[in-house]
């Protein structure tokens, strides 16, 4: 398996857990387990991605800005959650920071395998792409709890 299919899974996930988030109400124990089940899935994706995607992809001029600007987009994504953490689950006020996470999360995976990922192709050789793979599919397994 190569980086991009990698990444291209967790991306489903996260798809997943948004869409089946944004069809719940008020602060149920369905909506919890969810939330915390995609914060986790965003949170550990991101770091791991930094690490085994956006980092080596930093040393090449032609992908440099995008990486920083996925970097940038993983903050604004930290930040929405931060606000969700805040807001009470049973506010009309957490489904709309939901919606808005949402919007923010399927844009900035669209970016990346639309765009990004076809230029990243360029610059990683094959056995660089594997190893990424292995190494962000290790991370994952390590830091998630399930």
């Amino acid at each position: 398996m190569k980086i991009f299919e990698a990444l291209r899974q967790d991306h489903e996930k996260q798809r997943l857990l948004l869409k089946i988030l944004a069809e719940t109400s008020g602060d149920t124990p369905a909506r919890r387990e969810y939330y915390a089940e995609l914060k986790e899935q965003l949170e550990t994706h991101a770091t791991a991605e930094e690490r085994y995607f956006y980092s080596p992809l930093m040393k090449s001029d032609n992908t440099v800005e995008l990486s920083r600007h996925g970097v940038a987009e993983h903050h604004e994504i930290d930040e929405l959650l931060e606000k969700l953490d805040n807001t009470d689950m049973s506010s009309p006020a957490w489904l709309r920071h939901l919606k808005t996470l949402q919007e923010k999360v399927e844009h900035h995976l669209a970016d990346e395998e639309r765009e990004f990922f076809q230029v990243a192709g360029k610059v990683l050789n094959e056995s660089q792409k594997e190893k990424l793979a292995n190494n962000y599919q290790q991370e994952m397994r390590a830091e998630l709890h399930h």
